[in-house]
């Protein structure tokens, strides 16, 4: 679990990708996601996933990205036998399972590649809210690192003797017990941390707020908007145009 949690935090990497503003980032990863709702057949989404992969290469993240596909595939198997049971055909499950861990790569590829600093200047270029930004932003630090306290906290109760998968569905839920309370004692603590933080630095205490960092387009990020711009417009022609 330790081994697929570290792949969902950002980790700075020396790339060409890391480099690219984070807007056009995240104009990849929609592009990738939406090619990803409209792909209907084995095919494109092959295509759609060596793209996803070799992005991952350029970005030096494919081994985090491995690690966010395992977390995923017992999902995955929950939607092939569920649409199964339901009475759809083999192949039709095979189509919803593939565009599922299609969706879930694309989206990996921009949080893996953005700090939260990245992401909060993205959302302030969008001129939303300063608080539901720094809400979303704070989300996205700390529920990975919550991910992470409560396997160090499992781990720490099963040296104690603690048997999560003894006994049967209710007495399993009931072992977790010893594992939810440290949790979310130390969620409140980090809570209560954050809270002192903020009013330290007298936070809302400006409307008008400004960052040290601003973004930038350069010609690289013209360039790689530009190719996935093409390449979209040449998949979705080839998919409804000339049905390859």
């Amino acid at each position: 679990m330790f081994w697929i949690a570290e792949g969902l935090i950002y980790r700075r990497q020396d790339s060409v990708f890391h480099t690219i503003d984070p807007r056009i980032k995240l104009l990849i990863s929609m592009m990738l996601f939406f090619l990803s709702l409209v792909s209907s057949t084995i095919v494109e989404f092959s295509i759609i996933l060596v793209l996803i992969f070799f992005i991952g290469a350029l970005s030096k993240t494919l081994k985090r990205m491995v690690r966010t596909f395992v977390f995923s595939l017992s999902f995955l198997a929950m939607i092939f036998v569920i649409n199964i049971l339901v009475g759809y055909d083999i192949m039709f499950s095979i189509i919803i399972s593939l565009r599922f861990i299609s969706v879930v790569s694309s989206t990996s590829i921009f949080f893996l590649t953005s700090s939260p600093d990245e992401l909060e200047l993205v959302m302030k270029s969008f001129y939303l809210p300063y608080d539901l930004i720094f809400a979303f932003v704070t989300a996205v630090r700390f529920v990975p690192v919550i991910m992470l306290d409560a396997i160090q906290i499992l781990d720490s109760q099963r040296s104690r003797g603690l048997e999560i998968e003894k006994g049967n569905f209710i007495k399993r839920i009931k072992n977790y017990i010893p594992v939810l309370i440290p949790l979310i004692v130390q969620a409140i603590i980090r809570s209560e941390e954050l809270a002192e933080a903020m009013e330290s630095r007298a936070y809302g205490f400006s409307k008008k707020k400004t960052s040290y960092y601003s973004l930038h387009l350069r010609k690289r990020d013209y360039f790689a908007a530009t190719v996935a711009i093409c390449f979209m417009i040449v998949f979705i022609y080839a998919i409804y145009f000339l049905h390859i």
